[in-house]
């Protein structure tokens, strides 16, 4: 895992996020064990305290199980997953859309702008 940690904000939220755009992208898949603390905090250069905190709050959330002696699973629960990965997606959304606005641009424009970016799609035969 690739991880990113900046000044300014607090590291286990920045590891949350981080964790939580791993589990949607299925970098751990629903039911994958996940690596030990020491070992995610060894990859990510902080402290274990602090990979622990965001472990146990990812399963505060339900994304994360405990299992007594096997660790840390990922929830099989997809819809826990599919509405993760919404939450995400609408704060992104909600994130361009507010930038976007504050460059000036008209809800057409934007419009506009995603529809010439975006790649073309293959018609299926």
């Amino acid at each position: 895992m690739n991880w990113n940690i900046t000044a300014g904000r607090p590291v286990y939220v920045q590891l949350i996020e981080q964790l939580e755009l791993a589990l949607v992208a299925g970098e751990f898949p629903p039911g994958s064990r996940i690596p030990p603390v020491r070992e995610l905090a060894a990859d990510a250069g902080v402290n274990p305290n602090t990979m622990q905190r965001a472990l146990q709050e990812l399963e505060g959330r339900g994304l994360l199980q405990a299992q007594r002696t096997a660790g840390r699973t990922v929830t099989a629960d997809d819809a826990a997953l599919r509405a993760l990965r919404r939450r995400r997606a609408k704060a992104l959304a909600e994130e361009f859309l507010h930038q976007m606005q504050a460059l000036g641009m008209e809800e057409s424009e934007i419009e506009a702008l995603l529809r010439e970016s975006a790649p073309p799609t293959q018609e299926k035969e």
